[in-house]
């Protein structure tokens, strides 16, 4: 799937492709600019690195497939780095710490703001980044003045018709459904023989379990191989078609976002 630089995201969408003039003549007002955030860290004895970053770049390009020509929805290049500090026992993961990845964050959005924009999506597939990216949304805010939305792939739904309840469970890295994501994406990239199956017994109750972050771990705590669900399950047919609906579900979201706007919040 060669998505790099190519179809509507890179073609028509992608901010940097133009010119200082072009984008200082763009009616900002109602521009939505997406800013994805990766992280290149271990997934496993089977996985590249670069999956979180990867897969962010693959679902925007397919969600850019589905927006209508004249959608007012600009890509910025992802954040390849992200706070991966929960995987630093493993070779191959390059963080920033909390500090730096704020100071990022709030270095992009000061020069969009600088540039006329008044809208920015953070759009997240790295699930170590979620916290710092909830706050640092409203920290830009308030600094800027730019409307600033959060959006998680897997909040859309995307794969949960494709695994099971196990796996919706406790797979949360380097598993089934990130396994075949890039199967499909960059086939060569995987090595399913080195695949293994590896499942955190995660609390259940609801005051103290891994959904509701009432405690920190590392990933050491939770698995011996880097780990966090079945990727012996995985296959590139069945991740190819998470992209195919994956693409509509995120361009409907992304049209949302770009139409709202904060004033209606207020009677």
């Amino acid at each position: 799937m060669g998505f790099r630089y190519t179809g509507n995201a890179y073609d028509r969408r992608f901010l940097p492709r133009l010119t200082t003039k072009e984008i200082e003549a763009l009616p900002k007002e109602d521009i939505l600019v997406v800013l994805p955030v990766g992280a290149i860290e271990q997934h496993g004895p089977h996985m590249p690195v670069y999956t979180d970053t990867l897969l962010g770049e693959a679902l925007m390009a397919e969600a850019f497939e589905h927006l209508p020509e004249d959608a007012p929805i600009w890509l910025l290049p992802s954040l390849s780095y992200g706070k991966s500090t929960e995987h630093l026992e493993f070779p191959g993961t390059f963080t920033l710490s909390a500090q730096t990845l704020m100071m990022v964050l709030q270095d992009v959005s000061a020069s969009l703001a600088r540039s006329g924009f008044k809208k920015l999506l953070l759009f997240n597939t790295h699930g170590g980044n979620a916290d710092l990216l909830g706050m640092m949304a409203r920290e830009i805010r308030i600094a800027t003045g730019l409307a600033v939305y959060r959006l998680d792939p897997g909040a859309v739904g995307y794969s949960d018709s494709f695994t099971d309840d196990a796996e919706r469970a406790s797979g949360i890295h380097a598993g089934d459904v990130e396994t075949s994501l890039v199967m499909a994406v960059c086939p060569e990239w995987v090595h399913p023989e080195l695949a293994v199956r590896e499942m955190p017994r995660f609390p259940q109750e609801s005051f103290f379990s891994f959904r509701s972050r009432s405690f920190a771990w590392v990933t050491k705590d939770i698995s011996a191989s880097g780990i966090a669900g079945d990727p012996t399950k995985a296959s590139p047919e069945r991740g190819e078609a998470m992209l195919r609906k994956a693409g509509p579900l995120l361009a409907e979201a992304l049209q949302h976002i770009a139409s709202f706007r904060m004033e209606s919040l207020k009677e």
